[in-house]
């Protein structure tokens, strides 16, 4: 059996791109390495597990005015936001042994709005949407190879027995980094592409974030509004992360490179961050009925050795992602490769959508114009 489509990644692109392929009656199958699906979007519950009405340990806001592809997305798919709180002074912290500063706060325009349920809401929305057996988790894939008239993909299964699988298209829903990092290619791709998919940096990858969860938004009551600056760390830029249900927490940035926070442990790390909090924000602050912390270098699956260097955030590439005979084949869809929006919740789906479209004019879809 050949599928039309193989889907590598069930993050944000992955996930559109098979809502898509659905939607145009095109038969698929997500592969996905994790034993869940979206990849940097993780909404947790106290203790860490992916939860309904959980607090986002990666990605956290959209702007509907700045990306209106993802706003008809959302409501199609009748998900209810929130603004982000921003009420109240801010607090900015500029040298040690110094109190912070408070000023008064202000409105951001566009206004950063977040998912009631969290962001994981937004994947749980498209995947309930596909057929059922369309989703093989905890299967990594470890190579392609191009075969006639398909592609042959060599899958790692949860026992970790290899077995591989036919596709006509292959939809690669992951970073570029990380897609030249971790799967091999026969025949090998050109040594430019994969240059540039290397230097591509991968959103979130470099980073790590901090959840304090408390009993009530205790802030609120002292006129703050949650957000602080800080350049004495170890958390660079804090907000509120209290949830739509009114789950009371704040979250943080942590402002230092992924060597050291190997080196400092997750013990020592949160007790500095609630150190800090404390300095800024009060005594409560020190006690929390629980943390968390998320760091994204840590990750197998999104991140490689390249990203504990940090990096900018992608910037819009334009040309092909891809070259020489893999451009018959594959496709790529992590939102870095997104021309409009790269490292955004809108441009996994505007990447999505572009590579599913890619495939559908391969595949000779009615309604799609023949690839040229």
């Amino acid at each position: 059996m050949v599928l039309p489509v193989a889907i590598i990644g069930g993050g944000l692109a992955g996930l559109q791109a098979a809502r898509l392929l659905h939607q145009a009656g095109v038969g698929f199958r997500i592969f996905e390495a994790r034993d869940r699906l979206g990849g940097r979007i993780v909404s947790a519950d106290a203790a860490g597990r992916p939860a309904e009405d959980g607090f986002d340990l990666g990605p956290s806001w959209f702007w509907p005015g700045m990306h209106p592809a993802m706003a008809a997305t959302v409501a199609e798919l009748g998900l209810a936001a929130f603004p982000q709180h921003d009420e109240g002074d801010v607090l900015v912290e500029r040298m040690p042994h110094r109190p912070p500063q408070r000023f008064a706060g202000f409105r951001q325009e566009p206004r950063s709005m977040r998912f009631v349920g969290g962001t994981a809401a937004l994947v749980r929305a498209l995947a309930a949407g596909l057929p059922e057996g369309s989703i093989q988790l905890g299967t990594p894939v470890a190579g392609i190879a191009l075969d006639a008239d398909h592609a042959r993909l060599t899958l790692r299964g949860p026992d970790g027995r290899m077995e591989s699988v036919a596709a006509r298209q292959v939809i690669a829903a992951l970073p570029p980094r990380l897609l030249e990092a971790s799967i091999d290619f026969e025949p090998a791709i050109e040594p430019a592409t994969r240059r540039r998919w290397r230097d591509t940096p991968t959103w979130m990858a470099p980073h790590a974030k901090f959840v304090a969860l408390y009993e009530r938004p205790f802030w609120r009551e002292a006129g703050l509004s949650g957000m602080a600056q800080s350049m004495v760390g170890p958390m660079g830029e804090i907000h509120d992360a209290t949830t739509a249900s009114g789950a009371a927490a704040l979250f943080g940035f942590l402002g230092m490179d992924a060597d050291r926070r190997a080196a400092a442990g997750t013990a020592l790390l949160t007790r500095a961050c609630l150190g800090q909090l404390a300095r800024l924000f009060g005594a409560e602050a020190a006690n929390p009925a629980a943390t968390l912390l998320m760091d994204w270098t840590a990750e197998a699956f999104t991140a490689t050795a390249d990203d504990r260097r940090g990096g900018a955030h992608p910037l819009p590439q334009h040309g092909p992602w891809v070259s020489a005979a893999w451009q018959a084949r594959l496709s790529l869809a992590g939102s870095e490769t997104s021309a409009s929006d790269p490292g955004y919740l809108a441009g996994a789906l505007d990447a999505g959508a572009r590579a599913t479209a890619d495939a559908l004019r391969r595949l000779g879809v009615p309604g799609h114009a023949s690839a040229s």
